[in-house]
């Protein structure tokens, strides 16, 4: 049975190995004649098929290796060397065999996903009762028993007292999660040893591992950059083989030499070795809690030299905590924030949540409101209890009253979120949003990775924007922006190629817009992770210089792949001018290369010792929306 499977998979490969087989046999049986003309045959149809494939490629643009394949298969059978005509062709339709498997090898991290994708969920009735149901029919607030070791199938919140899950596959994070009742429970997390019972907070499509199994079907699709790696070295290669022949010919008189030559300079490890190595690092990449989407990215991430960063979210922790409510004359504090948090609910600015969250800690009872508009970047505008309630920066809110505000004093950390109610400044909720503990490290680690120009592009004011990156040592700071000002200073910058790391829907047109983008999707939202090149699937920046740092490796190894698999070619060349490598022998080494350069690729999958990012304290002074 799998001999069958192998035969309709690998057909040519099963008819070569028999081809030679009886070739060999009928030559051991004294019948040469009969043996020749079975290996011609063969050789000579695959050869053909082999000529006319390529000539479809090269009529596309696309100039194929394979001229010296064909070139070596016709030139062994016009110096009656059949039985290497045969291993020629065995070693060339075994390469995809070899590539399968490799491929396979290399992308394990990202198959996982795949494979452990859920189909159903058990739905606990209000009886108690449990019914399996298709995914696509759980809905937000539904029971879910997820049994021991199953897939958590959508995102949730724990419901049982405690429970612990691997979300490695997910994170990075080798060790196992505890959760408490009524904390997040991410979908594509395995439960623990014990079944517990969530509440659904998301449809399966809504859920965060849909999303990511979305993403990683598209970079395990993805064909890496093999036709530009391998392209600049095909050319050059192919006409440095046929010379090498021709001069081995000319100087011998011997045709036999020019098919001697030909035979060692086969051009698997250009074809194989480099798509091997990419998808290496995409699946190493994957393990570290990055998805990227294809080896293009993963080429153009090696050789970044700027690195530009959305500011809240991104490179401070996007959680502000409440610090003060200052409300103006003729408005008191619980009002204010009622207001304030009440129109935020509208909101999808990273720090609206966090007004939000912290006025329902406080007991705040949010009030219904109509009408909202949210300008992005800017703020929020809503008809709450019959009073028009603008929240959000300072010259927005400056506009609705007509007056300038004055910015209140803060702390190191602090911002502030200003309030008009029916045009007049009610006042300011003081938030304090620190940057994340390993911007600092991140910053200084992409700088020792090539990318020794930073940006930060922020709505915030300059003082506060100032503040946050001399901090964490950003080199060029850009306060007071909108989304296309954020477009068109990427699209400007230089030197190129230009990183972008942000999270939110308002900075999805930024991270298309920069060379490669990529986007904090742990918290992020779902349009920034499809605007990305890549998406970091924890809430740690330090995972783009991983990426970054994963890349480069990934394109050194797959080019001395490239190169080790040319200079042993090379070498079995010289020795083939002398005379000394047989046609037949000299096949069986080029088999050898082959395996020896596809090897050396799968190093990409284990890669270097990576640079552990350190916790850097940074403490910065923040104000408005960024």
């Amino acid at each position: 049975m799998r001999t069958l499977r192998l035969a309709r998979r690998y057909p040519i490969v099963i008819a070569a190995l028999v081809v030679l087989a009886a070739a060999l046999l009928l030559a051991g049986l004294g019948q040469g004649d009969a043996a020749l003309i079975t290996a011609s045959v063969f050789a000579g149809a695959v050869g053909a098929w082999t000529l006319i494939t390529m000539v479809r490629e090269i009529l596309r643009g696309h100039f194929g290796l394979d001229i010296l394949a064909v070139t070596a298969i016709v030139a062994t059978l016009l110096v009656g060397e059949y039985i290497a005509a045969v291993i020629i062709v065995l070693m060339l339709s075994g390469g995809e065999a070899l590539e399968d498997y490799a491929a396979g090898r290399a992308k394990r991290e990202l198959t996982a996903l795949l494979d452990r994708a859920p189909r159903a969920a058990h739905r606990q009735a209000a009886d108690g009762t449990v019914e399996d149901v298709a995914l696509e029919e759980v809905m937000p607030g539904d029971l879910l028993v997820v049994r021991p070791a199953e897939v958590v199938p959508v995102d949730g919140t724990l419901e049982s007292p405690a429970a612990t899950f691997d979300e490695s596959s997910l994170t990075g994070e080798s060790l196992p999660v505890d959760r408490l009742a009524g904390e997040p429970v991410l979908s594509g997390s395995i439960n623990g040893t014990g079944a517990a019972v969530l509440r659904a907070t998301a449809t399966a499509a809504d859920s965060q591992f849909s999303q990511i199994v979305a993403l990683v079907r598209e970079a395990a699709a993805s064909r890496a950059p093999v036709v530009r790696l391998a392209d600049r070295y095909a050319v050059p290669f192919t006409l440095f083989s046929l010379a090498v022949g021709g001069v081995g010919w000319w100087v011998s008189g011997d045709p036999r030499r020019f098919a001697e030559v030909l035979v060692v300079a086969t051009p698997c490890p250009l074809l194989i070795a480099a798509p091997v190595a990419f998808m290496g690092g995409m699946s190493r990449a994957a393990k570290h809690g990055v998805i990227v989407k294809g080896g293009a990215v993963l080429e153009l991430l090696s050789r970044v030299k700027t690195a530009a960063f959305d500011k809240t979210g991104t490179l401070t922790r996007g959680r502000p905590e409440l610090v003060a409510v200052r409300p103006e004359r003729g408005f008191d504090a619980e009002q204010l924030l009622t207001l304030t948090a009440s129109a935020e609910q509208y909101s999808t600015h990273a720090l609206a949540a966090s007004v939000v969250e912290a006025a329902v800690a406080q007991g705040v009872v949010l009030l219904p409101g109509g009408g909202a508009e949210e300008a992005a970047t800017n703020g929020v505008l809503a008809e709450i209890a019959g009073q028009r309630v603008l929240v959000g920066k300072r010259a927005f809110v400056a506009a609705e009253t007509g007056r300038p505000i004055p910015e209140p004093p803060l702390e190191p950390g602090e911002l502030a979120v200003y309030v008009a109610v029916d045009g007049a400044f009610a006042g300011v909720v003081v938030l304090r949003d620190l940057p994340r503990p390993e911007a600092r490290a991140t910053l200084a680690r992409l700088g020792d990775l090539g990318a020794r120009h930073t940006v930060m592009l922020t709505g915030d004011g300059a003082s506060t924007a100032h503040s946050i990156a001399s901090h964490l040592g950003v080199t060029d700071v850009r306060p007071e922006l909108l989304p296309l000002d954020k477009v068109e200073i990427v699209r400007a910058a230089q030197p190129r190629p230009v990183l972008m790391v942000g999270d939110g829907v308002n900075d999805a047109p930024v991270l298309a817009a920069a060379d490669v983008g990529i986007a904090m999707g742990a918290r992020g939202s779902t349009a920034a992770s499809e605007s990305a090149d890549a998406v970091v699937l924890v809430d740690d920046i330090s995972r783009a210089a991983d990426a970054v740092e994963i890349s480069q490796r990934t394109v050194r190894v797959a080019l001395q792949s490239i190169w080790l698999g040319i200079a042993l070619s090379v070498g079995l060349m010289a020795v083939a001018l002398t005379g000394l490598l047989p046609p037949v022998v000299g096949a069986l080494l080029q088999e050898a290369v082959d395996l020896a350069t596809i090897l050396n690729a799968l190093r990409a999958i284990r890669g270097g010792r990576q640079t552990a990012t350190a916790a850097a304290p940074a403490v910065g002074t923040a104000a408005v929306r960024g």
